[in-house]
């Protein structure tokens, strides 16, 4: 029998919410890649329609008020879960037919829109289910074990996938298991969250809520009233712009063949390369970041940390041209690489936190968090196609060369006030 408590400890729901939240994100945003590339599928294609997957984070914004509206929280994050685990089971076993590349982006897609709306759902039960001093206390735990899926998806998993290919020579039996693994734990976390997440007595519908929805269009045109929201917005779209090109071909060229051009790494070398080591130095630089920008504040310290995102993008620049590296020493470099990352990308954040109106914060947060998914989203469709055309060699410094334009805005930033140490 359901025992309905309204103030169940956090410690049983909030680390495996998160954990929820980070795994299906990866699975269509990460692995994705992975298994289109193992399966045979362009450079091209990949790139293309693997792009396609960030639109419901681009535009998540648009529904948030109806899952206030109907049902609970409670609700939508289990039967969410529920849908994600039957949706990556069918994209496991649709691996095994002629039509794969269709029907698994069509669950994949399917995978990403639930996944968003899952996003929304446990961020709100998250503040509805605990007093503001939890509140604080978890956002830590939170965002360990969204790493802790990250570390899962982009690592435990491509390395199951890669043992499993090495044992049997057969790829789509390996990426089928992977991803019949993941369903089962998907399944696992909506009985389990379906039993055991608390009935917070404020999780219910709001009809009110309705009014969110005529005030979307104040809301936008609050936004787009901000102070030199005009450079914001152009910044926001091309700061990242040549790390997204790079992210939709960082782990084809690795596992390409050298004749191909790539460094011909095995499936579970690439889970260590990305999954372990560059996660571990993606999370420190991110931590590390953070600190800087807290000691500093942002004004001083939001060059250094971008240029520090982009100047390690050289790396697969030098190894495009010297193929014939030790293994330790290319995940030394991807480390290096994702080390950056992690640092740039936090002083990218703190930044649109600072562009947001005092009366609509979380809103004009979310349309800034949905304009830069677009950015990383308009990238990988030509990414693709332009690698195919000019090599690995020459993509990797157009690479660099697109990091530039996003740099070349940063002095035309308006940071003033909000970009104080805290």
């Amino acid at each position: 029998m359901i025992t309905k408590a309204e103030n169940r400890s956090p410690w049983a729901y909030v680390p495996t919410t998160y954990f929820a939240e980070g795994l299906p994100y990866m699975i269509v945003n990460s692995l994705a890649v992975i298994i289109y590339k193992k399966m045979g599928v362009s450079n091209t294609l990949i790139a293309f329609w693997t792009s396609w997957l960030y639109l419901p984070w681009v535009i998540k914004m648009l529904w948030g008020p109806l899952i206030d509206m109907y049902s609970t929280k409670r609700n939508w994050i289990a039967w969410t879960q529920a849908l994600m685990a039957v949706a990556i089971a069918t994209a496991a076993l649709s691996l095994k037919t002629p039509l794969f590349l269709y029907v698994s982006m069509a669950c994949f897609m399917g995978i990403a829109f639930l996944s968003a709306t899952h996003d929304i759902a446990v961020d709100g039960f998250y503040m509805l289910s605990m007093d503001d001093k939890r509140q604080a206390f978890f956002v830590g735990i939170r965002a360990f074990c969204y790493r802790l899926a990250m570390l899962f998806s982009s690592g435990v998993l491509v390395m199951l996938a890669g043992r499993i290919e090495t044992n049997t020579g057969n790829i789509q039996n390996s990426w089928t298991t992977v991803l019949l693994l993941a369903a089962a734990i998907m399944g696992l976390l909506f009985v389990y969250h379906r039993v055991w997440l608390p009935y917070p007595a404020v999780d219910k519908p709001d009809q009110a809520k309705a009014s969110q929805l005529a005030e979307f269009g104040e809301i936008f045109r609050a936004y787009f009233k901000l102070e030199n929201v005009g450079i914001g917005l152009a910044f926001i779209l091309t700061y990242r712009f040549g790390e997204a090109m790079l992210l939709k071909l960082a782990a084809p060229f690795l596992l390409d063949t050298a004749e191909a051009g790539g460094m011909a790494l095995t499936t579970s070398q690439v889970g260590v390369a990305y999954g372990t080591i560059g996660l571990a130095s993606l999370i420190v630089g991110g931590l590390l970041g953070g600190w800087i920008i807290s000691k500093y504040g942002l004004r001083r310290t939001i060059w250094p940390l971008a240029f520090m995102l982009n100047a390690p993008d050289l790396v697969y620049v030098y190894m495009s041209y010297h193929q014939a590296l030790p293994t330790n020493f290319i995940y030394g470099l991807v480390a290096a690489e994702q080390f950056g990352y992690g640092l740039g990308t936090t002083a990218f954040m703190f930044f649109m936190i600072t562009l947001t109106g005092e009366k609509y914060k979380t809103a004009h947060f979310a349309i800034s968090t949905g304009i830069m998914a677009l950015g990383m989203m308009l990238p990988g469709f030509i990414s693709g196609k332009l690698q195919d055309l000019v090599g690995y060699p020459k993509f990797f410094i157009i690479v660099c060369i697109a990091t530039i334009p996003g740099m070349l805005i940063i002095p035309f930033l308006k940071l003033k006030g909000k970009e104080k140490p805290v």
